[in-house]
């Protein structure tokens, strides 16, 4: 065995068609392997998370296949009675290697609330300390489409924030991002490293092969985007790779490796950037993008050209170009209906403005992240 490496906690997602290896049963045997490269990285001190797909199709084995409609009703109740199959493998599997798991449900909500963002690290922290891998799925059985992240891919890179994680896998049935589509391009190359996510590089990522899961590799770039900005190395690798985990763990070259654009040690940035649903965008002129991105500069009032949306003092917002490319996130101190009196104004002018200013930024740097 190699050198182990400096990650000390790791968040590894494993999608349907890793667990199912692209049929419609958990593959059980492929899932001890997974198992046992992960026991390898717990006896080394390694903090472990799986953020586990596959509710759906374990619920779908287990009722012996039914024909049901394709309703959100159907696929909930494949997941209510997936889920506890799907923990009770995993638990079985782990028990083989002496390692405790416990089951974590969230859904958007959960990372969107300060106080419960609060609490889903916290929980996650707790069960590390007593050396318990957290298993992590959305709750599929109860979210609606208005508090569903929608897929694990960008499940794991909220729960990486959240607790913090030195590196996320996201394994999957391709061996990473490639330069060109490989199931119809046989010169088609691995992309080692990716430094810049554009939209040349979006437009490579294609649907997943096998149409088990909810997240192609563009939901994969959007996962890796998110996790990196946490201040998170991210991977994305074949799930059936032998010693595929071990591998990435030691370092070693394997899939397409995103290096983290942050660090982000405060838990009330991590929250900013975790939140999926901005409640507003706030558009700024170019004087403002130098002074957030060069200088690190609070936003004023100044420059900002418009306000979009509908929020009010507290409320997360994205800060965006007149082209609309984000910018930043960030807390904004004044609603939108304020915000919309005072661009464009000198601070001194927030005062005769409204009749009253609650500091004279827009948004502060210590509630904003440069994107």
């Amino acid at each position: 065995m190699n050198k182990p490496s400096d990650y000390r906690r790791i968040v590894v997602k494993l999608g349907t068609s890793v667990l199912t290896g692209g049929g419609n049963r958990l593959d059980k045997a492929h899932m001890v392997e997974l198992v046992r490269q992960l026991a390898v990285l717990h006896r080394q001190g390694c903090d472990i998370i799986v953020c586990t797909s596959g509710a759906i199709a374990a619920g779908r084995e287990h009722l012996g296949f039914p024909e049901l409609a394709d309703t959100v009703a159907s696929k909930q109740l494949l997941a209510a009675v997936g889920q506890s199959q799907l923990i009770q493998v995993w638990e079985q599997l782990f028990q083989l290697y002496g390692i405790h798991v416990g089951q974590m449900l969230l859904t958007r909500a959960d990372v969107e609330d300060r106080e419960r963002f609060l609490n889903a690290r916290d929980t996650i922290n707790a069960l590390l300390a007593q050396r318990i891998v957290p298993l992590v799925n959305e709750n599929d059985a109860v979210a609606t489409q208005e508090i569903k992240v929608g897929d694990n891919d960008n499940l794991s890179a909220l729960v990486s924030v959240l607790a913090e994680a030195d590196l996320l896998m996201l394994l999957t049935d391709q061996p990473g991002l490639f330069n060109a589509d490989p199931r119809s391009n046989p010169d088609a190359e691995l992309i080692a490293e990716v430094e810049h996510i554009d939209d040349t590089l979006r437009q490579l990522a294609g649907d997943s092969v096998s149409g088990l899961g909810t997240g192609g590799m563009a939901t994969k770039l959007q996962a890796a985007d998110v996790a990196r900005h946490g201040g998170v190395d991210v991977v994305i690798a074949a799930g059936h790779q032998p010693e595929v985990i071990t591998n990435l763990w030691q370092g070693q070259r394997v899939g397409t490796r995103f290096s983290a654009t942050a660090n982000l040690s405060a838990s009330r940035k991590r929250w900013i950037l975790a939140g999926l649903a901005p409640d507003g965008d706030v558009i700024i002129d170019s004087g403002a993008i130098r002074a957030l991105r060069e200088r690190g500069s609070s936003l004023l009032p100044k420059g900002i050209l418009r306000v979009n949306g509908s929020f009010d003092r507290g409320d997360t917002v994205r800060v965006l170009t007149e082209e609309g490319v984000i910018v930043a996130r960030g807390i904004s101190r004044y609603s939108a209906s304020d915000l919309d009196k005072i661009k464009r104004q000198h601070s001194d002018q927030i005062i005769p403005l409204l009749g009253y200013e609650y500091g004279s930024v827009a948004i502060h740097r210590n509630e904003l992240i440069v994107v």
